[in-house]
């Protein structure tokens, strides 16, 4: 497996000591690893498995993010829909293992391999392979309105320094995002990093779809960016019943929200944050 961190030489320039003449040194600095991962899904037997995705990613967990990857595409429905998943040797030498080879159980159907079901997601993007708006529609198995979950605001503001607490890949790097999954009292259960947003919390789902705890019932989750789309879907695929960002939301992650009946928070940020759908589930104290 490929590292996560990798040391460059850089040119460190410091204008406010330039005129000490201290301006530049020369020194290492940490930069988190962007490598591209191939994720092969196919029926058991002789052969090897069809290509369905490329994702450029931060190398570890990689068999989450791939099961992870296939559970929010609507792919496959659980850990049993899953045979075998392992790393393969790849074409690069040294190896970097960026392969991850996905055997379906007996009776799953194989992805189709039409453009419209065609994937390549850069470390920003996580839909930029499907071919039109019915493609990224994904419906989830899990019907999350109904999920009681009750969460008390001064908590919700608590858990952004608690995300940030555990990102040790983001102190060495500075570039990396992160998404956690959350209890209803604020214990923190599981964290991924990653170069891409949608990658850390396809590791996320791809855990607990390994750890058979799906649905993700009572749980929450927090990302240390913005709440796209793709992320809201990725939450509902999960059946999670609330996601929160510490940046902004996105039109359509607010209409899918809404749509699912999950509670979506952003800007949260401090003591305050803003809550864009499902705000029943957001508890507020009033003073004495």
């Amino acid at each position: 497996m490929g590292r996560a961190t990798d040391r460059r030489g850089v040119l460190r320039i410091d204008l406010d000591a330039a005129t000490a003449g201290r301006g530049s040194v020369r020194r290492p600095d940490t930069l988190a690893v962007e490598e591209p991962l191939e994720i092969r899904v196919g029926a058991a037997g002789p052969g090897r498995r069809r290509p369905l995705a490329v994702t450029m990613r931060t190398p570890g967990d990689d068999l989450d993010l791939a099961i992870g990857f296939l559970l929010t595409e609507g792919l496959i429905r659980s850990t049993d829909d899953v045979l075998t998943a392992q790393l393969c040797a790849g074409a690069e030498t040294p190896n970097t293992y960026n392969v991850v080879d996905v055997v379906l159980a007996p009776g799953v159907p194989e992805p189709t391999t039409d453009p419209s079901r065609n994937f390549y997601t850069t470390s920003s993007c996580g839909v930029c392979g499907k071919a039109s708006i019915d493609a990224v529609r994904t419906r989830s198995l899990f019907p999350v309105a109904a999920d009681p979950l009750s969460v008390p605001a001064t908590l919700l503001a608590e858990l952004p320094d608690r995300l940030r607490a555990a990102q040790r890949g983001f102190d060495r790097t500075g570039g990396l995002h992160a998404a956690g999954l959350f209890t209803p009292d604020g214990e923190l259960v599981v964290l991924r990093e990653d170069v891409g947003r949608h990658n850390a919390v396809d590791k996320v789902i791809g855990w607990a779809v390994r750890e058979r705890r799906l649905p993700l019932t009572g749980h929450l989750l927090l990302v240390s960016g913005r709440a796209s789309f793709e992320l809201t879907q990725k939450a509902w695929m999960a059946g999670l019943p609330l996601l929160a960002a510490v940046s902004a939301p996105s039109t359509l992650a607010a209409e899918l929200a809404d749509e699912a009946g999950m509670t979506l928070v952003g800007f949260l940020r401090g003591r305050t944050m803003n809550v864009y759908t499902g705000p029943h589930r957001i508890t507020v104290e009033q003073p004495a």
